[in-house]
């Protein structure tokens, strides 16, 4: 690279890494993990974009880079605090910044000594994302990076196929589980899954769910979730709760299927919804809700859950995301909003 700039010069992240002559992938991890593409990013960075998947009011952005000549990547997860409007918060990302640079200048990959390692583990806006998440960003990494996956895939993929006891899943790693997610569109992976998805103890079924919600699948693997979650609505057994969670979960960045649009607007017709799934469909499937012919039901749900302090944590986190927003302020304008509805926005503005 050419180009030469002084360190104090850099002003953003994006900069920062390709001046250091990185090849560099960038994730959110805050709601569920996904790629962030390089050009969303940089408009984040400069404020022309508002951060399109906000958490608790900061960007969770996972950022994997390495040298051309290094198989090795590098591994960041930052967690940067946003302002109301979901723009980045400049002097804060200003301050990462430095501390990087005073720490490693524009080698960005070079072997660092102690003083060095205590800068950067002194870096406020580094944290660390619960375990089911970094083992799904891992997996997530291996295969944009045409990397071989874990030792752990080969057994899960031997316990799926039904070829050990359906009870014999204490050798099964949350690695392994990942893994398959992730490539749950190659091989014969969603044929194996639909096959044995009857069979699949809550030990598994669970943490594969939590690992499905980063990906997008096929039509069959959509319609057999559908089918089980439907199933175990129909019990009305309340020990069902989290596996009808997990498997709501399981459709995430699928929600705007049309066959998960149409179970959600089913879900939401019905005379009571539970709290858990409310929560599950805001902090996973907000997808679905960017209509406010889905959102108006959702929120009356809300209300009548009566749980001020639901409502108000629901509303204020679905108001932070840039595409849910504006249908957020359509539904507290609506002129048939129920009263509870209305006194329920109400109070959250005049308590502030």
């Amino acid at each position: 690279m050419t180009e030469t700039v002084h360190p104090a010069n850099i002003a953003t992240i994006s900069q920062l890494l390709s001046l250091s002559g990185s090849q560099y992938r960038l994730y959110d991890i805050g709601r569920r993990v996904e790629k962030l593409s390089k050009d969303q990013f940089e408009k984040v960075e400069l404020n022309q974009l508002p951060y399109p998947t906000p958490s608790q009011g900061h960007a969770h952005i996972a950022i994997t880079f390495w040298q051309k000549q290094s198989t090795q990547p590098y591994l960041w997860l930052l967690k940067l605090p946003l302002d109301e409007r979901g723009l980045l918060n400049q002097g804060a990302r200003n301050h990462f910044i430095a501390i990087i640079v005073e720490a490693l200048g524009a080698d960005l990959s070079q072997e660092t000594n102690k003083k060095q390692e205590e800068l950067l583990s002194a870096n406020p806006y580094l944290f660390t994302p619960a375990q089911y998440k970094l083992a799904s960003l891992n997996s997530k990494i291996k295969v944009d990076l045409k990397q071989p996956a874990s030792e752990y895939l080969s057994p899960f993929q031997h316990y799926i196929s039904g070829q050990a006891s359906w009870s014999d899943w204490q050798a099964v790693g949350v690695q392994g589980i990942t893994d398959f997610a992730a490539r749950i569109n190659q091989e014969d992976h969603i044929e194996l899954l639909v096959k044995a998805l009857p069979n699949l103890p809550d030990e598994v079924l669970l943490p594969l769910c939590g690992a499905l919600e980063n990906e997008v699948y096929s039509i069959e693997l959509i319609t057999a979730l559908l089918s089980k979650l439907t199933s175990t609505l129909a019990t009305n057994d309340t020990d069902n709760i989290q596996i009808q969670q997990h498997l709501l979960r399981a459709l995430a960045a699928n929600a705007d299927h049309i066959h998960v649009i149409a179970f959600i607007e089913n879900l939401l017709a019905q005379e009571k919804v539970s709290a858990e799934l409310l929560i599950t469909l805001s902090g996973r499937c907000w997808l679905a809700l960017g209509n406010e012919k889905r959102l108006m039901p959702y929120f009356e749900h809300l209300v009548a859950s009566d749980d001020n302090a639901l409502f108000k944590s629901i509303f204020k986190d679905l108001v932070t995301i840039p595409n849910i927003r504006p249908i957020v302020f359509q539904c507290m304008r609506a002129p048939e909003r129920s009263p509870a509805l209305a006194q329920a926005i109400g109070q959250l503005f005049n308590q502030g």
